[in-house]
């Protein structure tokens, strides 16, 4: 079967573009042949045969960096001009996906968050019309909705509004949804009366990761540490709903001068740098500076190496260098870190996040020493520092719950959902 896959942008690091690689990834596997369009492929050459690029689909595109700031952030009085810049760039990408699917035959279309989060909202209305006009199956991956991000999709514009509501997320007889957890399906059976599947974030249990080699071996040696140093890594970005602030006083109250913080995110998306600068603060505040370390800048999804020569780690070496993760988010979509850690065979210590974490994850049986409301509780400090320090627990907690990550959390899960999402279009 012929898929195609419209999708803002891929080949970053958002969990967006990431996930859509597992996909695309399992979906050769299963026999399917996947075709993409896209508006940016970032850090990859494209396949001319089964990547197609059209500027203007890009969030960072004129026509999309000008909508956004005309409907959300500076609006002008008169909507007509927005209105009618919307429909011009609907029309013109909507005549690229429609050529594109015919040319190449596409028998379902995959829509990947562009029909669910209204951030680009030309490409939204597009593939509504695309998809009404070519009339073939049409599934949207829905990772996040305009109403789980407070005023930020809210317009002075009232026809904004309405567009917003009428096509995010896609509703049409011959669409299907894909959720990545069960308080999404929940939500849009209730708002909508519309049935989904759940489909996890998920890791290739099958391929070696976090392992010492040759390439990651002097990894401690260039961040500046000791051989004896005890490391916990926060591997996430540095925004504030990671509650990275946690992690930072968990240090202070470990009381232990070996041990060691670090944060391999960097602070691109925290507006302002103004968390980031709470988090400097904090850290001096309790006197940790030799014991918390910003290291992003040693750090890249794949390891690449930076443009001056200078060596990068990737998130695998991170990992096998980590004694444990910290992981205490306030909300998160899924959690793509915590699933990592285990794959990694890394023990976590982690926040009960909303709206996922036990309902969708936690519950499923893995050993996790977990904070509510990100307090630190003198239990809590007890079973962290056992964590830490007995060899015995911290391999049986990792081995443990890395058998329920490949049972709930691998491609084999992907592959049985994927197999669902298709019987339902067909």
């Amino acid at each position: 079967m012929k898929i195609g896959i419209i999708i803002g942008r891929i080949g970053g690091v958002d969990g967006v573009a990431l996930e859509t690689e597992k996909w695309i990834e399992v979906f050769l596997k299963m026999g399917h042949e996947i075709f993409t369009i896209s508006g940016q492929f970032e850090g990859r050459k494209i396949d001319c045969m089964h990547e197609t690029r059209v500027q203007e689909m890009s969030f960072f595109s004129p026509e999309s960096y000008w909508e956004q700031k005309k409907a959300f952030f500076h609006p002008d009085f008169n909507q007509d001009e927005l209105l009618e810049h919307v429909y011009l760039y609907a029309n013109v990408i909507e005549d690229k996906i429609t050529a594109w699917v015919t040319e190449h035959k596409i028998d379902i279309l995959l829509s990947e968050n562009a029909s669910a989060l209204p951030s680009h909202i030309s490409l939204g209305l597009a593939i509504k019309q695309a998809a009404e006009k070519l009339g073939i199956p049409i599934i949207t991956h829905d990772h996040d909705f305009a109403w789980e991000r407070g005023n930020r999709y809210v317009s002075p514009h009232p026809r904004i509004n309405e567009i917003v509501n009428e096509i995010f997320p896609l509703r049409l007889p011959n669409s299907f949804h894909a959720v990545i957890n069960s308080h999404a399906q929940t939500t849009i059976k209730e708002r909508f009366n519309r049935d989904s599947v759940n489909v996890p974030n998920v890791m290739d249990f099958d391929i070696p990761y976090a392992q010492i080699n040759n390439h990651n071996k002097d990894l401690r040696k260039d961040l500046g540490l000791n051989g004896n140093d005890v490391l916990l890594f926060q591997i996430t970005r540095i925004v504030q709903r990671k509650g990275i602030e946690a992690a930072i006083n968990l240090i202070d109250k470990l009381n232990n001068k070996k041990i060691k913080l670090i944060i391999t995110g960097n602070y691109a998306d925290d507006a302002g740098s103004i968390y980031y600068m709470q988090l400097v603060d904090l850290i001096h505040e309790l006197q940790l500076s030799k014991q918390v370390h910003f290291a992003y800048h040693s750090f890249s999804t794949k390891g690449q190496s930076a443009s001056n020569g200078e060596k990068a780690y990737s998130l695998s070496d991170a990992y096998a260098h980590a004694r444990a993760c910290t992981y205490f988010s306030t909300y998160e979509g899924f959690g793509n870190a915590f699933v990592e850690s285990v794959l990694a065979k890394r023990p976590i210590f982690v926040n009960n996040y909303k709206p996922v974490y036990w309902p969708d994850i936690g519950s499923k049986g893995f050993e996790a020493v977990m904070l509510e409301g990100n307090l630190i509780t003198d239990k809590a400090l007890s079973e962290i520092e056992n964590v830490i320090f007995d060899d015995k627990l911290n391999k049986e907690v990792a081995e443990h719950n890395f058998a329920l990550g490949k049972k709930y959390f691998s491609y084999k899960t992907l592959e049985e959902k994927l197999t669902e999402l298709i019987m339902l279009t067909t």
